[in-house]
């Protein structure tokens, strides 16, 4: 009772399976009902109904997706060996020889090639048999013999084949040599092709041959070896890679298209298509190579058609499809249905139908013969369908034509005109084409006036000028140009006056619309710049809130073991760069030049200590520790480097920074610097064991960090070297450099050097930015010569750039105004005498009481500079004048 009870639940779970699964067959096919273009769709469909043993829809589920898309090797093989199983009678072997056919042609597969070669020994035995099976091995190795990894099975199933064959006929002498040499000749074609194991090949035909290889033989089987050694690292790299093995691929195309065997060639792109069926470059690459080189009609048509199958959404391949069949004389009705099912094929964008049409017209102008009419009232009823498609069909897709320019129209008239004599109807379509919104275009009106030049009269080409004057609004000084060359060559006085008169009308009213154009932007630009900066002061109040983080530890603790590291006779590295002296005063900053320029900021102030302070208390603590990691003899400026304009918030400084320098050399140690309250203050200094790493690690000058540009520059006292200059931009003019201002600050290097490299050879580009990186809307731009720097300074400046207006000059950059180095700001300030203080504390007033009058203008002998105004300015008298002097200097007044 208990086994029955078993098989009765088993036959209930079986019939719930199978309700399941029939509802999901039902569903798959609801849904390709819906969209017959899911591939996965069909896929889970025929997965489906295999697994239910549904032959006769799964047969027709198989039908439908191999009309819509050419199937993988895994779904063809599982179709022929269920159909081989269902084979009767000898018409269902023929069946199954039709099947074998359109699953050889999809893509290049040996496994389905050998499958086909074993299938057809199967019917040897029937008239012809022989013959037939021999034809497809034949075919199979044209198709995969060069397959370096698979090929040697096709190869070696053959010679297997004659050998089974050779046994009945040793009776009969004559076919007994006839098939002896036929097994020779296909030892020795096999030796002649690189593939993989042929070394064991040519030993097995070593103890084959009875009188040896033959010479011939063994040179050819070294050469195919060479070939071998040189095709196994491809080979070996495909091997070890993940599909798709796209790039695997190429490389190994390159090399065989460089080798220039066209037979290798071809098999080394099928498989990779085989792989990667989905890569429309790929194809391209394969068509294209087959158009130029190969050319053989069948192969050249077939590679296209599975091309377009395969990615239908490609419009070039279906261009290159119908110029290949038109290439190899495909009948008319042929290249007509390949154009319709472009049509249909689903591009993504509308100037992919523009192209398409374009294609079709070109072939159906080509078959024109304009001494009769039936095609050419085939081509104008193509042209005019062409322009209904795009209008009804494209615009309504994409919301728009595609074809902004008229394209097709402006072929059609040139045909019209040159072909067909009909002036009227090329004027007719300009027309139309000037309606279209083309009218304020000047090259619109010059082409149309061209064609009136050409196949027109002066009448229509004047009046066509005089149109093209009226309505062009981006290029309208040409178009007047071309109006008064025109009338002094064709026209009479009155014509020359009124020519005259139109065109100073327009040139007129223009200046006067660019005018207040030139204003409006001004004022729009500088609303914006107003906006970013009010933004970027915003997010750097943000930024300074956000870094206010206490750290644990005792500053005074820190200030000391810092001092120690580096004793107490040498000065500390940042006071020497910075300008700060024992007591924590700050003195200048040192000018550094970054790529926006010139900066010296103060350091922010600190809160001074008494004289001796700090010694002071250096004396009441204990005896300073040596440093542990670092010997004193080995505290030399020449193996350290200064890292600043760091973020105040970068997490783990020294970390960071070690392992960025670690490539330049071996870092000894990272020395970050601390405020008061253990907030990082942006600089640090790295110190390494050998000095030929200091060259290395300046090279990640202006590397970004988190965000912002890291300076980094050499480890100098400026104490001991007073000249020593960071600045490493020259400051006089350079007539091969150009500077740029007004850019918009989502400029980049790459859309600049496309706008300035139209004026001569770009040498280098520098985008000039802030501390933060941020940019400033100026650059500096090198050229070759003198030369193209001025071309570009006379045809760049005033120009537009996304809506902003460009100032280009020649580079000459503003002079560093330096304080005098010998007088250290510290020192000055403690020379100059208080100034006294009024009864609540503040200084008296600075206001000179001089008058006016006896101020006097400078005339200095300046030159422009980028990113300066000179302006004039006073200076005191000398004090020379006499009494008399100040006396007619106040009645002057």
């Amino acid at each position: 009772m208990g086994v029955e009870h078993s098989e009765e639940e088993d036959e209930e779970d079986t019939s719930e399976d199978e309700l399941e699964n029939e509802a999901e067959i039902q569903r798959l096919e609801e849904q390709l009902s819906i969209n017959a273009f899911d591939y996965n769709c069909h896929v889970d469909l025929i997965k489906l109904l295999r697994q239910e043993g549904k032959l006769h829809r799964l047969r027709k589920a198989r039908q439908k997706m191999s009309e819509l898309f050419p199937l993988t090797e895994e779904i063809w093989l599982d179709w022929l060996k269920d159909e081989i199983r269902l084979t009767e009678d000898e018409s269902d072997r023929e069946k199954v020889y039709e099947l074998f056919e359109r699953a050889v042609k999809d893509y290049v597969c040996p496994e389905i090639w050998l499958e086909y070669v074993q299938y057809s020994i199967g019917g040897m035995g029937a008239q012809g048999g022989i013959e037939r099976v021999r034809s497809i091995f034949e075919r199979a190795l044209t198709a995969v013999g060069l397959h370096m990894t698979k090929g040697a099975s096709i190869w070696e199933a053959y010679r297997e084949f004659e050998i089974v064959i050779l046994a009945p006929s040793q009776e009969q002498q004559e076919l007994l040599n006839a098939q002896l040499e036929r097994i020779h000749t296909l030892f020795r074609r096999q030796l002649a092709v690189p593939l993989m194991d042929m070394e064991g090949t040519y030993a097995e035909y070593s103890d084959w041959a009875d009188d040896g290889v033959p010479e011939m033989v063994t040179r050819q089987y070294r050469r195919a070896l060479q070939q071998l050694e040189k095709g196994k690292p491809f080979e070996e790299a495909l091997l070890v890679s993940e599909p798709p093995k796209l790039a695997e691929y190429q490389a190994y195309i390159d090399f065989e298209m460089k080798e220039g065997d066209p037979a290798r060639v071809q098999i080394i792109f099928e498989r990779a298509l085989a792989e990667n069926c989905l890569v429309p470059d790929l194809w391209i690459k394969y068509t294209t190579y087959l158009d130029r080189q190969l050319k053989i009609k069948d192969l050249v048509l077939s590679a296209h058609e599975r091309a377009v199958r395969n990615c239908p959404w490609t419009m070039g391949l279906w261009k290159s499809y119908l110029l290949a069949l038109e290439r190899h004389g495909a009948d008319h009705q042929t290249v007509t249905d390949v154009f319709e099912k472009a049509l249909n094929a689903g591009f993504i964008q509308a100037t992919d139908y523009v192209e398409i049409w374009q294609s079709f017209l070109d072939y159906l102008r080509r078959r024109v013969d304009f001494k009769w009419s039936r095609e050419l009232d085939e081509l104008r009823a193509a042209f005019a369908r062409s322009l209904d498609y795009l209008k009804q069909d494209v615009e309504e897709r994409f919301s728009e034509s595609g074809d902004l320019s008229c394209t097709i129209m402006q072929i059609w008239a040139r045909i019209e005109a040159l072909h067909c004599k009909n002036m009227q109807k090329a004027r007719e379509l300009w027309d139309s084409i000037m309606t279209k919104g083309n009218a304020k275009h000047a090259n619109m009106w010059l082409e149309y006036y061209n064609l009136e030049r050409s196949y027109g009269d002066a009448s229509h080409c004047r009046k066509a000028l005089h149109r093209a004057v009226q309505c062009t609004s981006d290029y309208p000084e040409h178009v007047c140009d071309v109006l008064l060359n025109f009338e002094r060559v064709e026209g009479s006085l009155e014509d020359w006056d009124a020519a005259v008169q139109k065109t100073e009308t327009k040139i007129n009213r223009v200046n006067e619309q660019r005018v207040a154009e030139k204003e409006a932007l001004q004022a729009r630009q500088e609303e914006e710049k107003a906006e970013h900066r009010r933004k970027a002061k915003a997010d750097k109040k943000g930024q300074k809130k956000s870094q206010k983080v206490n750290r644990t530890g005792d500053k005074r603790k820190a200030d000391d073991e810092y001092e120690q590291e580096w004793g107490e006779d040498a000065e500390l590295p940042s006071k020497r760069l910075r300008g700060e002296d024992d007591f924590g005063s700050t003195a200048t900053e040192e000018l550094m030049e970054t790529e926006s320029g010139l900066f010296g900021r103060r350091a922010p102030p600190r809160k001074t200590e008494p004289p001796g302070f700090r010694k002071n208390q250096r004396g009441s603590s204990e005896a300073p520790q040596q440093p542990q990691d670092v010997s004193k003899e080995q505290r030399i400026d020449e193996n350290c480097v200064f890292v600043s304009n760091l973020a105040f918030n970068l997490d783990d400084p020294e970390g960071k920074l070690r392992a960025l320098f670690q490539g330049c050399g071996t870092v000894q140690q990272v020395r970050p610097v601390f405020s008061m309250n253990g907030v990082f203050r942006g600089y640090c200094y790295v110190q390494f064991e050998d000095r030929l790493a200091v060259p290395e690690a300046l090279k990640l000058d202006r590397k970004e960090v988190d965000g912002r540009p890291m300076y980094v520059s050499p480890c100098v006292d400026k104490n001991k070297n007073p000249d020593f200059k960071v600045f490493k931009y020259k400051t006089a003019m350079e007539k091969h450099k150009i500077f740029i201002s007004g850019l918009p600050y989502t400029c980049t290097k790459e859309t600049l050097e496309d706008l300035c490299k139209q004026h001569g050879t770009v040498k280098a580009i520098r985008l000039v930015t802030n501390r933060s990186g941020k940019p400033k809307g100026l650059a500096y731009v090198e050229y070759e010569n003198e030369a193209q720097a001025s071309q570009a300074v006379l045809k760049m400046d005033g120009s537009m750039l996304e809506n902003f207006t460009l100032s280009v000059a020649i580079s000459n950059p503003p002079s560093r105004k330096m304080e005098d180095k010998g007088v250290p700001s510290r020192l000055l300030g403690a020379a100059m005498p208080r100034q006294p203080q009024g009864a609540r504390g503040k200084g008296r007033t600075q206001i000179s009481l001089l008058p006016r009058s006896l101020y006097r203008q400078s005339t200095p002998d300046a030159k422009a500079e980028n990113g300066t105004v000179s302006a004039p300015h006073t200076t005191e008298t000398d004090g020379s004048l006499s009494n008399e002097d100040f006396a007619r200097m106040l009645l002057k007044k």
